[in-house]
């Protein structure tokens, strides 16, 4: 039974790259047509994949349906959102929420610059781990040993000239980041973007989230971006508070 999962699972990648006949599909999952058209019929009944006219097959609109309903279930991203969205209201910029799931951080939210020149970002989509200002915020919240290992076993793709080279410059950079609760990203994923992050906790104080205001160097200079850190951490402590369900201590 978990064989005939596992193959089914495989199909939904699989036709995430675009249509696919039955032959297509047999061969990739190694099996026979006939196993592969039990499988794709299977997950056709249940509008996980959905068969053209052309007889090729392609992901089903039940599947985005329930990958939306995850994404709007997520206690931290329906708690942010309003927040998220007046920070853009008060600055203009793009500002993303993201999550570490699976060795991976994740964008979960994101409100769209009221500029013309836009950052090219999805909601579900993988950040660039080694620059990302939310990515650093994540994984700087997790144990030394835990750091060393995930930097240890990381690619270090040369975006820019900024990029962090190794795992050693990674781990320093994260030690940073623990210690002033905020990361940035100043070209480090692409020339021209610039960004700076906070950190998002829980009850427990352990980060359960990360959110960040990005612009391009068009729009603002870095040094002009790094003025809105008071505010974007404000925002962040917010959030925190209202998904820990805590309220500010009140000053005398």
């Amino acid at each position: 039974m978990s064989q005939t999962v596992d193959r089914a699972l495989s199909i939904l990648p699989l036709l995430a790259q675009g249509p696919a006949d039955l032959g297509q599909v047999a061969e990739r999952l190694g099996v026979h047509k006939s196993t592969a058209l039990r499988l794709l019929r299977t997950l056709h009944e249940h509008g996980l994949v959905y068969r053209q006219e052309d007889q090729r097959y392609r992901l089903g609109a039940r599947l985005f349906a329930l990958a939306q309903e995850a994404v709007e279930n997520l206690d931290v991203r329906e708690i942010a959102h309003s927040h998220l969205v007046a920070l853009n209201e008060q600055c203009g910029h793009t500002v993303h929420l993201a999550v570490y799931e699976e060795n991976e951080v994740l964008y979960i939210d994101k409100v769209e610059s009221r500029y013309p020149v836009r950052m090219y970002s999805r909601i579900g989509k993988p950040v660039a781990i080694t620059v990302a200002a939310v990515a650093k915020l994540l994984l700087a919240d997790l144990t030394e040993p835990e750091r060393r290992v995930i930097a240890e076993r990381l690619d270090y793709p040369m975006y820019t000239s900024r990029s962090i080279p190794n795992a050693g410059a990674f781990l320093k950079e994260l030690a940073v980041v623990r210690e002033q609760g905020w990361a940035t990203d100043l070209g480090g994923h692409e020339e021209s973007i610039n960004c700076v992050g906070a950190p998002i906790r829980g009850a427990d104080g352990r980060v359960v989230a990360a959110m960040s205001v990005s612009a391009p160097n068009v729009v603002v200079t870095a040094e002009e971006l790094l003025t809105l850190l008071p505010l974007v951490r404000r925002t962040a402590d917010t959030i925190s508070r209202e998904y820990s369900g805590t309220t500010p201590t009140k000053k005398a």
